[in-house]
């Protein structure tokens, strides 16, 4: 049996992947965690899902949760993922990643962890947002930069607080690779006031917020006379949650580094 550890249990995607590890052959649950004083802490786990009694509580130790599984999966904060990458390096637990909005610091506490225990970090869980991210930087290395514009149109929940999303900024990458550039040197992130015309090769981002909305993402390649759109949207976080559990299953066993999902789906 796999025993797998979610620190952050007791919110939204939290509780989904407690259920998933419940629901899975050949998984166990080792645990969960919230920070120390949160109302979850101490209350057991199946019954924070309505299971009923799982004789398992809530803890607020993140070091003892990771000793005792074999990977942890972390969907919490930028921050929280810093601390929790040092603690899977010290106890050489597997790590999978889904938490977006990592300043360079937090993303080099992944990198700096990745070379001691196994790290599948990815922008979006989902299998059909990666296959999309496959997808853009195919079709950016076939269209002439001179020629098809890049926009990239993300929306989200209001609840939302980094913009543009982590999945937005992935498929800029993968479009970026696809014309061998980096994202940073030709991304516009925002556009407001007087602007003049738009720079042949960038890549541009447009974020709307509001309502419930999980999570959709359009690439729009626009050429005069022509537009291509490839687009996701996810109806469910449950998606996100099936994908981190696939992600958990194929880490087990790996060496030390830091994989993606392209990785876990063999699209690598």
């Amino acid at each position: 049996m796999t025993k797998i550890g979610i620190v952050g249990c007791a919110g939204r995607m939290g509780q989904m992947l407690v259920a998933e590890v419940l629901n899975g052959e050949g998984l166990a649950l080792s645990g969960g965690t919230e920070r120390p004083g949160g109302d979850a802490v101490g209350r057991d786990l199946g019954e924070l899902l309505g299971r009923g009694r799982l004789g398992l509580p809530v803890g607020s130790d993140a070091k003892a949760l990771f000793a005792a599984s074999d990977v942890v999966i972390d969907f919490t904060s930028a921050s929280a993922a810093a601390i929790h990458a040092q603690l899977a390096a010290e106890t050489r637990t597997a790590y999978v990643v889904g938490t977006t909005g990592l300043a360079a610091d937090q993303e080099a506490s992944l990198r700096q962890a990745a070379t001691r225990t196994a790290v599948v970090w990815a922008p979006n869980m989902s299998v059909g947002v990666n296959l999309l991210f496959s997808l853009v930087e195919q079709v950016a290395a076939l269209l002439d930069p001179a020629t098809y514009d890049i926009e990239i149109l993300e929306m989200h929940h209001r609840h939302k607080v980094d913009a543009p999303s982590g999945t937005a900024l992935g498929l800029g990458q993968a479009a970026a690779r696809g014309r061998d550039v980096a994202l940073d040197s030709v991304w516009q992130k925002t556009r407001d006031g007087l602007t003049g015309p738009r720079k042949a090769g960038d890549i541009g981002f447009a974020t709307l917020r509001g309502g419930d909305v999980v999570g959709d993402h359009t690439v729009v390649f626009a050429a005069d006379g022509e537009r291509i759109e490839l687009s996701h949207k996810a109806s469910s976080r449950q998606i996100f949650a099936k994908g981190a559990i696939r992600a958990a299953r194929w880490v087990i066993g790996r060496p030390p580094g830091l994989y993606s999902m392209k990785d876990v789906l063999g699209l690598a």
